[in-house]
């Protein structure tokens, strides 16, 4: 393709920049081939000229378009260059928050300097089972594939991980290795990767340390091999360590520290177990001072060492060790503080008593003398003579830190030994998977030995990088059958032969140390002379001689020559070896013991247990030499080398790249400069580069007609795609060596994709312009009509209008005529009639004045006549009343004076009363206060008086007689009182009376006054009082009101208060049933599991090596160990299975097993023993007391028994009486039954009256029946002293056979038929003997009535007592009384009435007191004799049940072990009714249970009925009353659906079956209960079939567990079924086609990854929903346990396709959302069409409908932040921003989500409070419930199929 064709304006580029490395530009017009420049436009808008290369003429790198930006994979890129994948990174790391992508094999993993959550449980679970490439890159997506391919291929595997000081590798090793230890199960007696984690503190502790780039740097590489055993769990781990960085320890460089361990000690010097280390501050010694940085910020030495020692003791290391390695660390860091002085210019001396010298001399335990001379002196051997050579001071303190090196390197390799001890396992090794964790590529300012050895080591790994990539690319174009041509890619041979082979670097070096006078120069040279003009890598510096330069793959690397050969020998003088050999330190000499055997650095020696090891066969030639010199470093470490390359090489690698982002450890900090130097010196761009030579961009025929479908005609496609894709391309490109067809996919060039899209994104946009062009021209067609359409209308109405007006106007012009015409009328008319009737009136007033005149003259005179009559009669009156009027005054007067003086008398007898009433008014209404207050003490008094009339009935006349007396007197006492009141009172209203009546003649005169004054006041009074009345009245309305709104408010809150309470209420009981129900699976597993160990541990062994087995995501980490093909398998196949698990088993678990089954049985015996103890304690004591009891009175036992007898006799009448009873309640249905006078009413009060008299009667009997005894046994021992009567023990004995009273009359009788008998020859009284017995019996008589004479004497004397008492009591109250009548009649009468009044309630309330106290008392006895009755009850039935012992079935026995439960016996009828035999029972079982197939038999039965077949054999056993029939056949029940369950307990419809039973069989146990709550719903004739003798509740309780466990089963099977449906059905598949289009991703996924076993639509998940709810159906499963199935179906549909949607970048995008949304839909539809909607599983979904709605909605406004929000309540934070995170555009149309949107997002929801966990649980259950479910089916209408094989069964 022609550069004009792509480099064309708008085209994006990259060029280099010095800041940002790569930085974008924008062609602001095409390129012409031959121009030297690109006109670019910046992205801030600057404008530049970009000149070209003018020998090369290499245009810039092309930009990728947007949507290939942040692709999971580097190679899914059109265009693979540098500035692609930095870019690619960046995006990912910044915008995305994603450390993790892909470069083909290569996981590059970004170090984010925070604490992400996507490292839990539950990402475990989700990528486990997965193939690489299906979900979103992760470390755990390569431990995945690794351990898949160990358990498929049977190979073992690697795990590189390499990268900078600080790029996260120890880390990501770390993740590795838990993600092993979590999917693998493993069993050992503590996880393996728990020790290992166990380790990282004491390896980091003495080999991290601090440097410029990293607070904690690994200072060594390790490889560390897991070990697993033939079923693929850890079994055990080693590990290997690589070129310890021993320089550290005496020197550190400015800004680093020494390792970790030192400052450790020192930190923790203060503590009294270091005080012998004799050790201080950091600050005070050589080698921990140098750095000047002896503190890390944030971290506490003194705890990371308590954490260290912590980790010691977890590896088995203990204390005594401990502390004799931190001796050995205190001794060096004294032997740093050494001071060496100059003695001359050729010796040296230490000066004597040197502190450190000595405290180094006493912790290893040397002398003083020895070692300061060796320090100072070396030995020289020659052939003949050996010479002491003093040491310059130079030498001398090399020499010893020498020594110091070597101390440490030795203590880091034993403790590494150490380690690898505790970590080894006995088992068989069967495969391995290694976890590499080695520095990456290092270059510094000054390079030395130990960077040579680092990148000499990533010369070797990138040389094994290179081919594997190379091998898998060969691999991919072979399987595709594509022609394979040679890919040009970087061979490092040359550099790594430059290095190690013959005359190279490391052989060089080694000649030179064997030279005696071998340096550091001469060796420069020789390199110069040897290498500098034949090999093109090498290179020497222009300004240097002591320096050489090596073009490494990363880069070129100056190293500096000083200190090469020292640090090659690593020599130690020997005299100072052997000074320390001799130690008395046994931990130093054990340190120094090997010596002379060590073959690599670490002085290992291959480990023991069965580990694969791989043989290397040595070089004759190198051990030859090696007897005669000791191995260098430089040729120690390539041999290790080359091992762990050996080792690598035999398994398949894996490789993690780790980046460090910046040098600062900001989080989500990106520096383009660092990551670009790690990209290259990882090896990730040689990646990219061969990728690029090749064909790197890959797509299957259906991915590529998918997308470029747009591009085809219809004529071009085809029926087959593979074709249509052919022709397409030829058209589309015309070079056919851009692509290649393989067998499955097809290979573009790079670019080729770019190029694609391209012509799709111009197509489509073509496409839309048209769309655009039709669309704007049929809405402006449109809106031309609208308007046109309105013009006319417009115009119709106008003229409409216009024709109105005209029409109006004419019609108004008529009318105004015609008004005209009648308005002229009606004036004139009017006008006229006003005249004439003016004239009318004129006339008329006129005559009439006329005629008024004439009458007034008239009128006149006749009125002058009346007056003068008149006049004069008055005259005549008025004298007659003057007269009458003077008489009558003088009569008034003579009354009035009268009537004055009577006046007076009445007001001052008024007055005095008034007077009265006003000082008492207020002693009125406390009167009536405390009359209130009497009334009601009265009223209690009553109450607590008539609760004691039952108790009072018992007192006797004399009793009654004395409180008769005693009321009578205190009612003589009130009269006494109140005729007191009333004399004092009148009394006193005497002595005022007198009073008054002398000083009434003084007020007579202003008595007048006074009235008026008082009348006034009165009324003033009675208007303030109306007025106050009516505020008042007023206040109480506003108050009712109040009180109402409040009443209200307070009915409102409560009823919310309720509300939220219930809420809370179910919240609360569903989460205690959830957390009963995982308890409950919880302990089911382990009983199951410990069930299997048991019998695992009884077989043999000898098995063959089975497969491995591993399931989907779900089960990899949790395979059932458990669950087993068949039940009746053969013995040989059983055994090797078996076998086959206890091989698996950790031996360690199995010792603790039985250990604790030991401790168990110890437990057990002990527990048994003790119950033996107080049994026999029990039974002498219970002999000690029958013997004294038989002392006492020999008549107990007899009594005892007749009491016993009696009781039986009482409960069968009562069970009797009780089942009359029911049928009555049962029989009379009307609604009256219960009522009184009801005919059950009537029965039950007969039945208490009939009890409570044959109660009395039987006592009456037994008190009869005792003397008769007591008479009896004296009569017997009377015969014995006089010899002539027989041994009484045979009366005794027959008395205690008796059963009842009536048995007992008959002994009775027929005792005096025998004394009648044997009376005549001893006793010759008479005939018979007749005499004598009466005789005797009268005695007896006598002497009995004398007895009960004295009882009842004492008792008549103790009433007589108290009674007494009593009447004492009263008279003392009566004496008081008395006393206080008389002290109240000196009072005033306010006080004397208050007086009264607290006296009567005083003694009241200690009446009250007294009778509460009596109250107490019976309470309390009532109580007391309760415990007893239990006391009793419980002896009896523990006596009942060690009676019971001893008859336990075989079956039970067998069976699993069921806890006994009480189950007390009723009694009821029988019907219906199924019987067996009891031998019968393993067969009912067997074929009712185990043998039964849901599939074949069962699929024709009447749903539940093998439930009611075994409810009707529980019936009959019930009806026996036969209770172990009862248990065996419950316990046998239930253990066989527990084997069922087990054998298939992943067959969905057997467990569906066995759900469906258990709950009818449940049901049918409340059902035929008797209970009246489960009783209500059935028939008269289901009550009769009702369970008579046993109540099985603690039954319900197992069965109901025991449904509990199948339901969960059941839940799990569903899953299993599920789970490999829903990602694709409801994520992959396109169920709307050609909405979304297939995104080029071009991921290539590993060839060896497990190919996908089949595509699942939609469509399967709802045929197998539709399959489950019909089977559910089928088998007659409850509707309620349907609907909590289906929402539990739905809630794992929802949960799994949101993990799934959270974990794959590729699924967030706008279309994938809206088939999100289509497939809920339709999930919807289904629910509706099986009438489930109201089940809540649609409420499950809520997260995934949010999830999709959030990736189609807007996404940029605060608005939309806004409505995010609100929309997305069912999501945590973390998902809705991880969803925004990975949201991808499909198309170049859509926008990706800014940070700053994201960023608002979070502000916005920073607030809700909610779990960070980032996954949804899919392994969460909701809590289930069986409601209850009665069956409306009779059981004497059911049949038995002869197909059931049951004929043993018998019909009753």
């Amino acid at each position: 393709m022609a550069a004009s064709e792509l480099y064309t304006k708008s085209a994006r580029v990259w060029i280099p920049d010095a800041e940002e490395v790569w930085k974008s530009a924008e062609l602001t017009k095409d390129y012409k081939n031959g121009e030297a420049s690109l006109q670019l436009m910046l992205e801030d808008g600057k404008i530049i000229e970009h000149k070209l290369d003018p020998k090369t003429k290499n245009l810039p790198y092309l930009r990728n378009p947007d949507i290939l930006v942040g692709e999971n994979d580097l190679t899914a890129l059109s265009y693979l260059h540098e500035p692609a994948v930095l870019h690619n990174l960046k995006v990912r790391f910044i915008d995305s928050k994603l450390i993790y992508t892909y470069c083909g094999i290569v996981l590059v993993a970004i170090n984010p300097y925070e604490n992400l959550p996507i490292y839990g449980t539950d990402i475990i679970n989700a990528y486990s089972g997965q193939n690489m490439g299906d979900m979103d890159p992760h470390i755990f997506a390569v431990a995945e594939e690794a351990y898949k391919q160990m358990a498929r291929d049977e190979r073992n595997q690697s795990i590189i991980v390499s990268g900078e000081s600080g790029a996260g590798k120890t880390v990501s090793a770390k993740y590795a290795m838990r993600y092993f230890a979590t999917v693998s199960g493993s069993a050992s007696e503590a996880n393996v990767e728990e020790k290992v984690l166990a380790s990282n503190p004491i390896m980091e502790a003495i080999g991290n340390a601090k440097t410029t780039r990293n607070d904690n740097s690994s200072r060594f590489g390790k490889y560390i091999e897991i070990g697993f055993d033939n079923r693929y769990r850890i079994i055990g781990a080693n590990m290997r360590t690589y070129l310890l960085e021993k320089s550290r320890v005496v020197f550190q460089a400015d800004e680093e520290r020494n390792y970790h361990v030192f400052y450790q000690l020192c930190a923790s010097a203060h503590l009294p177990e270091f005080k012998n280390l004799r050790l201080s501050s950091a600050n005070d010694f050589l080698y921990t001072r140098q750095g000047r940085s002896p503190v890390i910020e944030g971290v506490d030495d003194t705890k990371e060492l308590c954490t260290t020692r912590h980790a010691f003791t977890l590896l088995g290391i203990n204390e005594s060790y401990q502390m004799g390695l931190f001796q050995v660390l205190a001794a060096i860091l004294h032997l740093g503080n050494v001071e060496i002085k100059d003695r001359d210019a050729d010796s040296s001396l230490i000066a004597p008593n040197n502190r450190h010298l000595t405290a180094f001399c006493e912790l290893v335990g040397v002398t003083y003398q020895d070692m300061s001379q060796w320090l100072c002196h070396r030995k020289l051997k020659t052939a003949n003579e050996t010479y002491v050579k003093p040491l310059p001071r130079l030498q001398a303190t090399n020499a010893r830190d020498a020594l110091s090196k070597h101390i440490y390197a030795k203590l880091f390799n034993w403790i590494v030994e150490h380690v690898n001890k505790a970590l080894v396992t006995n088992v068989k090794q069967h495969s391995f998977i290694g976890v590499l964790d080695i520095y990456g590529f290092e270059t510094f300012e000054i390079n030395s030995f130990e960077q040579f050895c680092i990148n000499y080591a990533n010369e070797k790994l990138q040389q094994q990088f290179n081919m594997h990539v190379f091998k898998l690319e060969q691999e991919e174009y072979m399987k595709e059958q594509i022609p394979w041509t040679l890919i040009d890619f970087y061979d490092n041979q040359p550099c790594i032969n430059l290095i190690e082979a013959k005359m190279g670097i490391l052989d060089l070096l080694d000649e030179e140390c064997k030279m005696p006078k071998g340096s550091d120069d001469s060796w420069a040279q020789k390199l110069y002379n040897t290498h500098l003009k034949t090999c093109s890598l090498f290179e020497k510096p222009r300004m240097s001689n002591r320096a050489f330069i090596i073009q490494h793959f990363a880069d070129k690397v100056e190293y500096q020559c000083d200190g090469f050969l020292e640090k090659n020998k690593d020599t130690v003088n020997a005299e100072q070896i052997n000074v320390l050999k001799a130690s008395k330190f046994d931990l130093l000499v054990e340190l120094f013991r090997d010596e002379e055997k060590a073959t690599s650095p670490t002085g290992q020696t291959p480990g023991t247990g069965g580990r694969t090891r791989l043989s290397i066969k040595p070089d004759k030639g190198r051990d030859t030499s090696s007897k005669e010199h000791k191995k260098t470093v430089g040729c120690q470490f390539r041999n290790s080398l080359q091992m762990l390359m050996e080792t690598l090489n035999a398994t398949t690698p894996h490789y993690v790249r780790c980046i460090k982002p910046n040098d600062f450890k900001l989080a989500f900090s990106f520096d383009p400069k660092r990551a670009v130097q790690q990209l290259r010196a990882c090896g990730v761009l040689e990646t990219i580069r061969i990728s690029a030579a090749g064909f790197p961009s890959r797509w299957t025929y259906q991915e590529f007609f998918s997308r470029y479908r747009v591009l085809m005609k219809q004529k071009d496609v085809l029926a087959d795609k593979k074709m249509t894709c052919r022709n397409v391309l030829e058209k589309l490109v015309q070079d056919k060596d851009k692509y290649q067809f393989g067998k499955t996919k097809i290979f573009f060039r790079a670019g080729q994709v770019a190029y694609l899209e391209k012509l799709r994104a111009d197509k489509l946009r073509a496409a839309c312009i048209r769309i655009q062009k039709t669309i704007r021209c049929w809405l402006a067609r449109k809106k031309y009509l609208r308007k046109r359409s309105a013009a006319i209308t417009i115009q119709r109405f106008t003229r409409g209008y216009q024709a109105r007006c005209l029409a109006k106007f004419m019609r108004r012009t008529q009318a105004a005529t015609i008004i005209q015409k009648y308005q002229r009328m009606c004036v004139e008319r009017k006008r006229y009639r006003q005249k004439q009737a003016a004239a009318l009136a004129m006339q008329t007033i006129l005559r009439a004045y006329m005629a008024r005149q004439k009458y007034q003259a008239l009128l006149r005179e006749h009125k002058a006549v009346i007056i003068q009559k008149f006049i004069r009669g008055w005259l005549a009156r008025c004298w007659y009343k003057r007269c009458l009027e003077a008489i009558v005054y003088l009569q008034c007067c003579i009354r009035r004076m009268r009537a004055k003086r009577e006046l007076k008398k009445l007001k001052i007898e008024a007055r005095s009363v008034e007077h009265f009433k006003k000082l008492n008014k207020g002693m009125e209404n406390k009167i009536m206060q405390l009359q209130r207050k009497i009334d009601e003490q009265h009223k209690d008094n009553r109450l607590i008086n008539e609760k004691l009339v039952s108790l009072e009935s018992s007192y006797s006349t004399e009793s009654e007689r004395m409180r008769s007396e005693l009321n009578r007197l205190r009612g003589a006492e009130e009269d006494a009182r109140n005729k007191t009141n009333q004399v004092s009172s009148l009394l006193e209203e005497l002595e005022r009376l007198k009073k008054e009546l002398s000083t009434t003649q003084q007020e007579k005169k202003t008595i007048e006054d006074w009235a008026q004054t008082y009348r006034v006041e009165m009324e003033k009074m009675v208007s303030e009082l109306k007025d106050q009345n009516g505020t008042l009245k007023k206040e109480k309305d506003d108050l009712n009101r109040m009180i109402q709104e409040q009443s209200q408010q307070m009915t409102e809150k409560m009823a919310r208060a309720i509300v939220l309470e219930t809420q809370q209420l179910e919240t609360d009981l569903n989460e205690e049933r959830s957390r009963y129900q995982n308890l409950l699976t919880e302990h089911l597993r382990l009983e199951e599991k410990y069930d299997d160990l048991k019998e695992e541990m009884a077989l043999s062994s000898n098995v063959s090596k089975p497969g491995h087995r591993r399931t989907d995501s779900t089960h990899s980490s949790n395979e059932s160990e458990y669950t087993y093909n068949s039940e009746y398998t053969d013995l040989e196949e059983g055994s090797r299975a078996r076998e086959d698990v206890t091989r698996g088993m950790d031996t360690s678990l199995t010792l603790k097993l039985q250990k604790r089954v030991t401790e168990l049985e110890q437990e057990k015996q002990s527990l048994r023993n003790e119950l033996e103890n107080k049994e026999d304690q029990f039974q002498r004591a219970r002999a000690r007391d029958d013997a004294e009891f038989k002392k006492a009175r020999g008549a107990e036992l007899e009594y005892e028994s007749l009491k016993r007898q009696e009781l039986e006799s009482e409960n069968k009448k009562l069970k009797h009486d009780l089942a009359e009873m029911r049928k009555s309640l049962l029989g009379d249905a009307a609604t009256g039954a219960g009522a009184p006078g009801s005919p059950a009413y009537k029965v039950l009060l007969d039945q208490l009256n009939a009890s409570c008299e044959e109660l009395e009667v039987r006592k009456e009997e037994v008190l009869i029946l005792r003397s008769q005894l007591v008479s009896q046994k004296e009569a017997m021992h009377h015969k014995d002293e006089k010899e002539t009567m027989t041994e009484p023990s045979v009366f005794t004995e027959d008395v205690s056979k008796l059963k009842d009273a009536g048995e007992i009359k008959q002994a009775y009788i027929s005792l005096k038929d025998t004394n009648k008998s044997a009376a005549p020859d001893l006793h010759k009284l008479n005939e018979d003997g007749e005499l004598w017995l009466v005789n005797q019996g009268l005695k007896e008589t006598i002497r009995l009535l004398e007895h009960q004479l004295q009882s009842q004497r004492r008792t008549y004397d103790n009433e007589v007592e108290s009674l007494r008492g009593e009447l004492q009591n009263v008279k003392e109250e009566n004496n008081r009384q008395q006393q206080l009548l008389a002290q109240n009649l000196q009072l005033p009468p306010e006080a004397r009435i208050e007086a009264s009044l607290q006296h009567e309630i005083t003694r009241l309330t200690n009446e009250n007191l007294d009778l509460m106290e009596q109250l107490e008392k019976q309470d309390r006895t009532i109580r007391k004799l309760k415990k007893q009755l239990k006391v009793y009850s419980k002896r009896i039935g523990e006596m009942g049940a060690v009676q019971m012992e001893g008859q336990t079935s075989p079956g039970q026995m067998v069976d699993e072990p069921i806890h006994p439960v009480n189950i007390p016996r009723r009694e009821k009828d029988f019907q219906g009714m199924l019987e067996y035999k009891k031998e019968d029972e393993m067969k009912l079982v067997k074929n009712l249970i185990l043998e039964l197939k849901p599939r074949g038999v069962a699929v024709n039965l009447i749903p539940g009925l093998p439930a009611y077949i075994l409810f009707m054999c529980l019936r009959h056993a019930d009806y026996l009353n036969d209770d172990q029939k009862v248990r065996t056949l419950l316990t046998s029940t239930i253990n066989s659906i527990k084997k069922i369950l087990k054998k298939r307990g992943d067959d969905f419809e057997t467990v569906s079956f066995w759900l469906s039973n258990t709950c009818r069989f449940l049901h049918c146990l409340k059902q035929y209960s008797g209970d009246e709550a489960f009783a209500k719903h059935n028939s008269s004739r289901q009550n009769e079939h009702c369970l008579t003798n046993f109540d099985l509740a603690e039954y319900r309780q197992v069965i109901s567990d025991l449904a509990i466990q199948i339901y969960q089963q059941l839940v799990k099977c569903m899953e299993n079924i599920l789970q490999p449906m829903i990602v694709s059905g409801m994520l992959e598949h396109e169920t709307i086609q050609g909405v979304s289009g297939v995104k080029p991703t071009g991921l290539r996924k590993r060839t060896s990854s497990i190919a996908d076993e089949g595509t699942y639509t939609l469509e399967s998940i709802l045929r197998q929903l539709s399959a489950f709810h019909s089977t559910m159906c089928q088998h007659g499963t409850d509707p309620e346990l349907i609907k909590q199935v289906v929402k539990q179906e739905f809630y794992i549909i929802g949960a799994v396709t949101l993990n799934n949607l959270l974990l794959r970048k590729d699924m967030c995008s706008w279309s994938k959302g809206m088939q999100i949304r289509y497939n809920v839909s339709q999930l919807e539809e289904w629910l509706r069409d099986k009438g489930l909607m109201n089940c809540g599983a649609k409420e499950t979904l809520e997260p995934l409908i949010q999830a999709a709605q959030l990736l189609q909605v807007k996404k940029k406004t605060d608005e939309d932040a806004d409505a995010i929000c609100s929309m997305c309540h069912a999501l945590t934070t973390s998902q809705i921003v991880k969803i925004l995170n990975l949201y991808t555009p499909v198309n170049e149309f859509e926008e990706r989500v800014s940070v700053a949107f994201i960023r608002t997002i979070q502000t916005r929801l920073r607030d809700r409070c909610e779990s960070p966990q980032l996954l949804m649980d899919t392994k969460m259950i909701y809590p289930v419930t069986f409601p209850f479910n009665p069956s409306s089916l009779a059981l004497e209408t059911i049949q038995i199929p002869t197909s059931l094989n049951l004929g043993f069964l018998t019909r009753v």
